[in-house]
């Protein structure tokens, strides 16, 4: 019995020696060649290959550091019954229905607490130190016709704007007075809900109709 072990367990290393050395490929037995021209026939699309140069491989390591900014609602605005009409031709060829909106706006008048006007930049400067020393807030003017001035507050109605004026007086404010720094502004808002990296580059070619009137984020 033993001696049948040992002969079965010869028999079976000759044969594996046999069949991984290739002895017996003649017979369709062995294992799959590993050596060429088996590999070469076994390559899918090798044309396709490239090997990256050392510049190449850093810029497609810095592309895929790159995060796609999300789209964004952007608005110019307000435009007149001329610029909106420009606009509108132009959009509607250009992009598709539904991306953007030319909506009609009313823009309530602005009053502010006003300081001013100064004879120059360092009587400006003077009076911006004498407020802070009375931790009092100011903002910049959007109406250039009040400059050297200062605005202590902008409000949608006459009324607050007195009603903060008496609160300024009772704290020192002895030479403000309310003033209207812009009037009531009709016109059409253009807005663009979700405005990708691609839709803002065409949206760029809308400038020279804009009229200086650049987009900016929705409010």
């Amino acid at each position: 019995m033993v001696r049948f072990i040992v002969l079965a367990l010869v028999l079976m290393n000759g044969l594996y020696f046999a069949w991984s050395q290739g002895f017996l490929l003649a017979y369709d037995f062995g294992p799959v060649p590993q050596a060429e021209p088996q590999r070469l026939r076994q390559q899918i699309k090798p044309e396709a290959l490239h090997v990256l140069t050392a510049q190449e491989l850093r810029q497609a390591e810095a592309a895929s550091r790159v995060v796609a900014k999300p789209p964004e609602c952007l608005q110019a605005g307000l435009l007149d019954a001329t610029q909106s009409a420009a606009v509108r031709t132009v959009l509607e060829a250009a992009l598709p229905v539904g991306s953007w909106l030319l909506d009609a706006v009313v823009e309530p008048a602005r009053w502010i607490v006003y300081m001013g006007k100064y004879p120059n930049a360092d009587a400006l400067a003077k009076k911006r130190a004498e407020l802070a020393n009375l931790n009092l807030r100011f903002e910049p003017l959007i109406n250039p016709t009040l400059e050297w001035g200062l605005s202590l507050g902008g409000f949608d109605t006459q009324a607050a704007a007195n009603a903060a004026l008496e609160a300024l007086n009772r704290r020192g404010v002895r030479t403000a007075r309310v003033v209207q720094e812009r009037a009531e502004l009709r016109g059409m808002l253009l807005r663009v809900p979700a405005a990708d990296e691609a839709l803002k580059a065409q949206l760029e070619e809308l400038k020279p109709l804009l009229s200086g009137k650049a987009f900016a984020p929705c409010r």
